[in-house]
């Protein structure tokens, strides 16, 4: 199973997913607080900057895609629009996205604007405990560092 997530990870540099372009990243909420341990990990690797705000964001580090990733997206870049003088999103029509299920060891980083996958990876920890969880930070920084140095293919 690693030696598959490796794969994966190691092919879509093949198949063209240029990770040299992205240089900030944001995270959304993940199982176990993983989007916390990965922050501390990418920030210390120095590839990418970890961004608070998403609008600043060139790939988005999400553990599921689909409708509930969608929605997600919808939410963060809604346009906003102005009630009572003051510029923000209509609050009462968001769905509350902690209701969808989390991914299950899958991570994805996701190109902000064409929502295409650039790079993925399978990696479970062994528990759902802080240095278990923070190895599996350093372990998916690691992997997606090795991405980032394979050049894709012209």
């Amino acid at each position: 199973m690693k030696l598959f997530a490796v794969l994966c990870a190691a092919g879509l540099s093949i198949f063209g997913a240029d990770l040299s372009t992205v240089k900030t990243v944001y995270l959304l909420p993940m199982s176990s607080a993983l989007d916390q341990y990965l922050a501390i990990r990418l920030t210390n690797s120095g590839d990418f900057q970890v961004v608070t705000d998403p609008a600043k964001a060139d790939a988005i580090f999400s553990d599921r895609i689909g409708a509930a990733f969608e929605e997600e997206m919808k939410d963060l870049y809604a346009p906003k629009k102005v009630q009572d003088g003051k510029l923000g999103n209509d609050e009462s029509a968001r769905p509350v996205s902690e209701s969808f299920s989390r991914g299950k060891g899958s991570i994805f980083l996701i190109d902000r604007d064409s929502r295409v996958v650039l790079w993925s990876i399978y990696a479970v920890a062994k528990s759902t405990n802080s240095q278990d969880m923070n190895h599996l930070a350093e372990k998916i920084v690691a992997e997606l560092g090795k991405s980032r140095k394979t050049k894709p293919a012209n």
